[in-house]
């Protein structure tokens, strides 16, 4: 029981960590391509969505229906 306990907490650990760099590289990219190092949060997304419809809406179809939490 206790080994199992383990495996789930690392696996866990584990998900935490990749959902954390894909956060910190998709934030990279978001002030990369944006220039938005020195808006705070909100105005960030306000930004966001200014442009969401449009990017949602052409968006190629390779793109469309991805599984984002993977």
């Amino acid at each position: 029981m206790e080994r199992e306990k383990r495996k789930w907490r690392s696996f866990m650990n584990n998900e935490r960590k990749k959902r954390a760099n894909r956060l910190i590289q998709k934030g990279a990219l978001l002030e990369k391509y944006f220039d938005c190092e020195d808006l705070t949060p909100e105005q960030t997304e306000e930004l966001l969505k200014i442009f969401s419809d449009y990017v949602n809406h052409n968006k190629p179809d390779y793109m469309k229906g991805i599984d984002n939490n993977v």
